[in-house]
């Protein structure tokens, strides 16, 4: 590895879909590591390097948290897409160091245990301190003998990790199964082993309503010392999901808990993290961002922005929503209604002849669109995406902003319980909904620091409520009664300006001074001016930006827009009788929705994908 006193160390992950991923994500957190996936990392010329904005940087120890085999495709399980191609040629070389080395999994592998005794009577000249679970590998025929006389007494499975399917812990084997598998042993007696069948102890558990008996299983932790190995106190325990269970598995529902053991006085605090010698270096700013994670980010940005837009104008046609009278307010939420379609919230325009003359079908449709997580783009469903993106970046993420996400996905399953839910019981969720959003905005905004995680979450915001702004707008300036002071009350309404609006003009509506405000204003944190100013401060911060001459394809595509959304008059809109959406201010909304996209591309190419554009590294 490199000599360096300040290593980059790394945690390697197979990512959130593991069952184990919290308690990687919190040691990366707790020991300042990075939370890699095999995405993240590149081999080049036989080193190692982490794909950050900045380009590639090297990495020096992995902690290795995936599973032997799919560490490197190159060379081993070759449809492995969780490992980094190329990696075990960089340790050979000796140009990376592996905490967790490539196959000191096989210590595992249950065949190791039938000579536990015999190991510690040999290399100790004593006996086990604690006694093992008595194991028989058949590969010894005299094993062999004693696990097929005693088949049905025994647990068989397989000797090492592979993909042979041993007895089941979750249900006893059919007599044509268990014949199968005997024929299996006997063939390949080698690759399997017996285990006497232990029952496992219990403790209280707390199952989430009350204390109940659950199968425990402790593991504890020996580090070598100058003086030889010491036992760590306390351990890591693992909970059946259920009682009368004879196996623990984090993959069948098993979960984790810390294990204690009291003492009679106060006991000396342990740290894993290390002191620093003399002064510390002091810094403004971390590791450089990984690429992955500013995707991550800026999508987190995206989602909750899109949530609370959705919630916004959800709430505002609900608030229209007049089920005696459906027919003739129909013209006044239409455009709302054609605003959630447009965003995939509502079903297909086929629907609206029929909403017109069933307020029930409606109804039905709007509430699917809050709490049926089936449906793309519904409430619920952009709260699921939000929660697996607060999941994706947690090791860089405050845990009250955790909590924030995990409570709004909680209060958009409460219909769930079979209760009927109505237009009235909807509104209070939304209104709580918008509550949690603005918590999740604020710890934002006011905790993180203004690094470059931030940065691109708050670029994902202004990319996704400057489009939902625009194509809300478009929506209402088709509409042949886009200055009607109903709808213009929508507009400010979602948009959140309605108080601005009054305390300026403090009379009805009007669509020139409303567009203004939602469209030009730079004062307004809600307008699309203010959306692109913001877009272009952190544009110009950004690490290649800097670095280049000429702007890059996104910040030209953002220039433009700048420049054409100010040289806007909303007074058209006032000198137009009719045919608002011929407007030049609706013919910009319309390129908006067009140059938007495109932007968003350009920033994932730009600091998200990395190839030919990686920096090379040194």
């Amino acid at each position: 590895t490199r000599r360096t006193d300040n290593p980059r160390v790394v945690l390697l992950t197979p990512g959130p879909y593991n069952e184990t991923y919290f308690e990687q994500a919190y040691l990366a957190r707790y020991l300042g590591y990075s939370l890699v996936e095999g995405q993240d990392l590149t081999v080049r010329d036989s080193r190692v390097f982490l794909k950050t904005l900045s380009g590639l940087e090297p990495v020096d120890v992995i902690v290795r948290r995936v599973d032997d085999d799919f560490c490197d495709p190159l060379e081993l399980r070759n449809q492995s897409m969780l490992g980094v191609p190329g990696l075990l040629e960089a340790l050979r070389a000796g140009h990376v160091a592996i905490a967790n080395a490539v196959g000191s999994g096989l210590l595992q592998s249950p065949a190791f245990m039938a000579f536990l005794p015999g190991l510690c009577r040999h290399l100790l000249g004593e006996d086990l301190k604690m006694p093992s679970v008595a194991t028989w590998w058949c590969g010894q025929k005299s094993a062999a003998r004693y696990v097929e006389t005693h088949f049905d007494e025994l647990f068989v499975k397989p000797a090492f990790r592979s993909h042979l399917a041993g007895m089941s812990p979750d249900r006893p084997l059919s007599a044509g199964e268990l014949a199968a598998l005997r024929e299996r042993v006997r063939f390949q007696p080698e690759l399997w082993v017996g285990q006497e069948r232990v029952e496992l102890s219990t403790a209280p558990s707390w199952t989430g309503e009350e204390l109940a008996p659950r199968p425990v299983g402790l593991r504890v932790y020996l580090v070598a010392t100058a003086n030889g190995y010491r036992v760590l106190p306390g351990g890591f325990a693992r909970i059946a999901p259920a009682e009368g269970g004879r196996f623990i598995s984090m993959q069948r529902g098993g979960a984790s808990k810390d294990a204690w053991v009291l003492h009679d006085g106060p006991v000396e605090e342990l740290t894993l993290l290390p002191r620093g010698a003399g002064s510390v270096e002091l810094r403004r700013v971390g590791n450089n961002l990984p690429s992955r994670m500013a995707d991550n980010f800026f999508w987190l940005g995206r989602y909750s922005e899109r949530a609370e837009a959705a919630a916004r104008l959800l709430r505002a046609t609900l608030l229209r929503f007049q089920p005696e009278s459906t027919g003739t307010a129909f013209p006044l939420i239409a455009p709302l209604l054609e605003a959630l379609e447009a965003q995939g919230q509502l079903t297909t325009k086929t629907r609206q002849p029929e909403w017109r003359q069933n307020a029930e079908a409606l109804e039905a449709d709007l509430l699917a669109a809050i709490f049926d997580l089936e449906r793309a783009g519904s409430l619920r469903d952009l709260a699921a995406q939000l929660q697996r993106l607060s999941m994706l970046v947690r090791d860089r993420t405050s845990t009250d902003l955790w909590r924030v996400v995990s409570r709004l996905g909680e209060r958009l399953k409460e219909p769930a319980s079979g209760r009927v839910f109505l237009a009235g019981d909807a509104l209070s969720v939304l209104n709580q909904t918008l509550l949690h959003l603005a918590s999740f905005h604020g710890l934002a905004r006011e905790n993180m620091t203004r690094a470059q995680g931030w940065r691109f979450l708050d670029m994902g915001q202004r990319v996704e409520r400057a489009t939902y702004l625009c194509r809300f707008l478009d929506c209402t300036l088709k509409s042949p009664e886009a200055d009607n002071p109903s709808i213009l009350e929508a507009v400010l309404e979602v948009a959140d300006s309605t108080i601005t609006y009054r305390s300026r003009y403090n009379l009805l509506p009007d669509i020139a001074a409303v567009y203004d405000l939602v469209l030009l204003d730079d004062t307004n944190p809600r307008s699309l001016v203010f959306q692109l100013n913001q877009l272009e401060k952190h544009f110009q911060r950004l690490p290649r930006e800097r670095e280049q001459a000429l702007p890059s394809p996104g910040y030209r595509i953002l220039i433009e827009a700048v420049a054409r959304a100010r040289l806007l008059d909303p007074r058209e809109l006032s000198r137009a009788t009719s045919r608002w959406s011929e407007t030049e201010p609706a013919r910009v909304v319309r390129q908006m929705l067009h140059e938007l996209p495109r932007l968003s591309d350009a920033i994932a190419v730009s600091y998200f994908a990395h190839s030919a554009i990686a920096r090379a590294a040194e």
